[in-house]
């Protein structure tokens, strides 16, 4: 027997062994980033509170239930919206942005209809139109500064950061010479989106303990167009007479 050979199979690592070193390893900052990107979408699953920054793993802690409140009635918000008018796709965590240098998981993102071939089976391969980001203590300095610049330079179109300890809604618009612009809300305190078209909104309602309910909200922002479509599908349904 070829010795060699032997003493190979008998220490090769098993891969999914390996890719649990290169990940702890990539997490580490005082260790050089050792994993591909490919390696780490073979290494996490959808429980796996990390993203992949150049290399590097980086883990997130568990979201607040405010957080997750929030992120709830934005996904709710955004996905009607784009329903009621056919205009893409939204997504909310845990669900890949693949970026030039990082591979992210924003809490709620869009995708518009003409760039819905960047939607594969488990990421969004290149950048969403609108990314939504809600902050916590632990992802403040984060979502401000790395992310901030990630999504700028990776072409994202629009980029919200809601921050529901300091009840503050920043909302960034990307210019022609590609730098994010921050876009204030009106007197009347109402954002209007451009990358969702027609989509507007009332800041206020984000601080609101408990937060309104979807149908009212979508009522007012999108009025008949939502309750024709909504009648629509009760009737589909079978819940009203055709």
């Amino acid at each position: 027997m070829d010795v060699a050979k032997e003493s190979r199979a008998t220490w090769e690592v098993p891969q999914e062994l390996r890719l649990s070193l290169l990940a702890l390893l990539s997490a580490d900052p005082t260790h050089v980033p050792t994993m591909t990107y490919d390696e780490f979408m073979e290494w996490a699953d959808e429980d796996t509170l990390a993203e992949w920054v150049d290399g590097r793993i980086v883990m997130t802690s568990p979201a607040s239930a405010r957080h997750q409140d929030i992120g709830t009635f934005l996904n709710n918000v955004l996905s009607e919206h784009a329903r009621t008018h056919d205009l893409g796709r939204v997504l909310g965590a845990p669900f890949q942005m693949r970026l030039p240098t990082s591979g992210r998981e924003p809490d709620v993102l869009f995708v518009a209809k003409e760039h819905l071939n960047r939607v594969l089976l488990n990421r969004v391969q290149g950048p969403a139109d609108l990314v939504v980001e809600i902050v916590s203590p632990e992802s403040r300095v984060r979502d401000r500064g790395e992310k901030f610049y990630e999504y700028q330079e990776g072409g994202v179109g629009e980029y919200w950061l809601i921050d529901p300890d300091t009840s503050r809604a920043e909302f960034y618009q990307r210019d022609d010479a590609g730098l994010y612009q921050v876009v204030a809300s009106g007197p009347d305190g109402i954002y209007r989106s451009r990358e969702l078209p027609g989509l507007w909104m009332r800041v206020a309602w984000l601080w609101q303990e408990p937060l309104p309910e979807i149908n009212k909200i979508m009522l007012e922002i999108d009025g008949a167009a939502y309750a024709q479509r909504l009648i629509a599908d009760l009737t589909d349904g079978g819940f009203l007479p055709s």
